[in-house]
């Protein structure tokens, strides 16, 4: 077998190159910079950790939403943003608000080391622990998947790292989080992508003492992580690192000189102008050497003998005094997560908050916009929250953008948020660049052809011809498939279930993406009048990933079962019980998850309620959910006071211990 050479590259600068970097005619490979409009999903105007402080139930509506043009303060209406989705095609797509508007960019991105990160979650009130795998696509995310290993590695970095460098500002910074493994590709890389010249320090965090069998490894153990610093252009935000550390009376005597003020460190006047140095010497922070003293003559300054030295006292307290030093690129003061435990999630890649409050601290200011586009438990993102950042996150998984999710509504003050995704317009993409996007009648109904036909592949159903609003069979079982970019309607099932009882078949089965609210209550027991057993289920979103469909790692379930009952026992108030949580196939569900379920609202992790629903953003006026250290949970809401008396559509949202969400609307008439 002959290998097609490399490609031939005029060589007038150093660089990595790897097979896939160029196309056969030898030009770089484009980065797709894909422009798709963001769906608000949901809307978080006030956290958990806030409404218990104020010790008073939400009352919000919406004129409490900010309903103007957003700008870029909190002030002018931004919300910062979580984003569900593939990173390649958030950032393409936020490219048009924000290129040159970040002003930092903390990336934590897989190591291609082809580790596994399933985790273990509580369930239930009992908190006992199950394993949780990665999805498809979670592992996508979370692990070295690419096929042509680290050549599809640097394929996938190359891409996110062009669209990063257009999306800092010039005072931005980028910090991408790597390891002994890859850190020397990454490196050329980042030279490769922003130039060599923006390199700025490699920052080495020593983020766990060596215990154990580590401590006997071959060719030394590993401990530290390393942190690649780039900066868009020479007026990148620097903040010089303080590092604060307590020492005892005996320690300062012998580092520092001392007064009746106390502790103090000396440094040369440098470039103080006379006028500064008689300030300084009346408040009594000039030193002069060798037993000299200050003279002033005319607005001028003098020694009897001696040189000057500026005073820099040290804060003292009790019984300790506070040495300040600069920080320089080996941490080794902020520990890692098995020392912070109580910080712990319970998330494999979860970094320490002192990471992440030291980076933001030194290259952001107070009025910039930092972003995470590998968010992971969101890290990143709570730390930006308590320091007063604006803020972008992204994650490809489902559970990571849930973690961090909970994790911002147990901040006091947290400042509202959106949880966005690329929703239809994603599958749009993803249905036009796999089946074709054409223009004429005949091949975009070929394409049509190619997406049913493929969904029925993956669900092992044949193609059935000459049928309205049947698509396939499976077994004894009519399949219909929902479109890319509407959700499944109740005028779309009763269609497919009245050609079902036409043709005498007694079972139906639907694949959607997105479902009409209230369809599940209803359709079921429809269907079952006109004799046709009817089967509900989800397209997931790992149909979207080759590699997961090629290997037939795609699983669609059935649309779980709420119910829940609304209460009004006071005039003009409405309030929420749960009264059953129903996870169908639950032989799926390991068996060691199922064994430590005791009661169905154990499935549960977290709930929310949406007091006035317009069919679209789900605005978050009431929510309850378990943290590793609570594990009650409520299954009554606070009770919610509206302002005046009519319709009103609530939507109640379940999310389950494996990320899914559940919604069931009821429309109600409030007196």
């Amino acid at each position: 077998m002959t290998r097609r050479p490399m490609a031939k590259i005029d060589i007038t600068r150093t660089e990595l190159v790897w097979p896939g970097k160029y196309n056969e005619d030898d030009t770089l490979k484009e980065v797709p910079r894909v422009n798709l409009p963001f769906q608000v999903i949901e809307t978080v105007n006030e956290s958990r950790a806030t409404r218990e402080a104020k010790k008073q139930p939400q009352q919000f509506t919406l004129f409490d939403v900010y309903e103007g043009k957003e700008g870029d303060t909190f002030e002018d209406g931004w919300r910062n943003k979580l984003i569900w989705g593939d990173n390649l095609l958030v950032m393409g797509s936020l490219l048009e608000k924000f290129a040159g508007k970040i002003d930092l960019i903390y990336i934590d991105p897989p190591f291609a080391t082809g580790a596994d990160f399933s985790f273990s979650a509580p369930i239930g009130e009992s908190g006992e622990e199950v394993l949780k795998e990665q999805s498809a696509i979670e592992e996508k995310a979370y692990r070295d998947t690419w096929g042509r290993g680290l050549a599809s590695y640097l394929d996938m970095l190359r891409d996110r790292l062009v669209l990063m460098r257009d999306l800092l500002s010039d005072r931005g910074s980028l910090y991408l989080h790597t390891d002994h493994r890859v850190s020397a590709h990454v490196k050329l890389l980042c030279d490769d992508v922003f130039g060599p010249e923006a390199f700025r320090n490699l920052v080495t965090w020593r983020r766990q003492i060596p215990r154990g069998m580590k401590v006997y490894a071959r060719f030394m153990p590993y401990s530290a992580d390393f942190l690649l610093l780039y900066a868009k252009a020479e007026a990148a935000v620097w903040n010089e690192a303080i590092k604060k550390t307590l020492i005892s009376i005996d320690e300062a005597r012998a580092k520092y000189m001392e007064d009746e003020r106390g502790f103090f460190r000396t440094s040369d006047p440098g470039t103080y102008s006379d006028e500064s140095l008689i300030r300084l010497h009346k408040e009594g922070r000039i030193h002069v050497t060798k037993g000299g003293r200050l003279v002033v003559k005319d607005g001028k300054v003098f020694t009897t003998h001696g040189s000057i030295g500026v005073k820099y006292y040290r804060e003292q307290r009790g019984d300790k005094v506070v040495e300040e030093t600069v920080i320089d690129n080996i941490w080794d003061d902020v520990p890692g997560m098995g020392v912070v435990s109580s910080e712990y999630l319970g998330y494999p890649t979860q970094k320490p908050e002192g990471l992440l409050r030291r980076i933001i601290e030194a290259s952001s200011y107070s009025d910039s916009l930092v972003a995470d586009f590998f968010c992971g438990s969101g890290t990143t993102l709570a730390v930006a929250e308590k320091l007063g950042r604006r803020w972008i996150g992204c994650d490809l998984g489902r559970w990571g953008i849930h973690v961090t999710r909970k994790r911002l509504l147990g901040i006091e003050n947290c400042k509202p948020f959106e949880v966005l995704n690329l929703g239809k317009y994603e599958r749009q993409y993803w249905q036009g660049v796999t089946f074709g996007e054409k223009k004429e009648k005949s091949l975009t109904e070929q394409a049509l052809y190619e997406y049913l036909a493929f969904i029925l592949r993956l669900y092992s159903a044949q193609p059935v011809a000459g049928m309205a609003h049947l698509h396939g069979k499976k077994g004894r079982a009519m399949v219909h498939i929902g479109a890319v970019d509407a959700p499944v309607t109740i005028a779309e099932i009763d269609a497919a279930v009245d050609e079902c009882t036409r043709l005498k078949q007694g079972e139906l089965h639907v694949l959607g993406w997105e479902w009409e609210m209230g369809l599940y209550d209803l359709m079921v027991e429809a269907a079952k009048k006109k004799g046709v057993k009817l089967l509900l289920l989800q397209i997931p979103r790992e149909v979207m990933e080759q590699q997961a469909a090629a290997k037939g790692d795609v699983r669609f379930f059935e649309l779980a079962y709420l119910e829940a009952m609304i209460e009004q026992s006071k005039k003009l108030t409405a309030q929420v019980a749960l009264k059953d949580f129903v996870i169908p196939n639950t032989e799926l569900i390991p068996e060691d998850v199922r064994s430590k379920v005791r009661k169905w609202s154990d499935y549960i992790d977290y709930w929310a309620v949406d007091w006035d629903f317009r069919n679209d953003t789900f605005m978050q006026g009431w929510v309850a959910y378990r943290t590793r250290k609570e594990r009650k949970l409520p299954l009554t809401s606070d009770p919610h006071t509206y302002e005046k008396a009519g319709k009103y559509r609530i939507l109640v949202k379940v999310i389950d211990i494996f990320g899914n969400d559940t919604s069931q609307a009821f429309d109600v008439e409030v007196k």
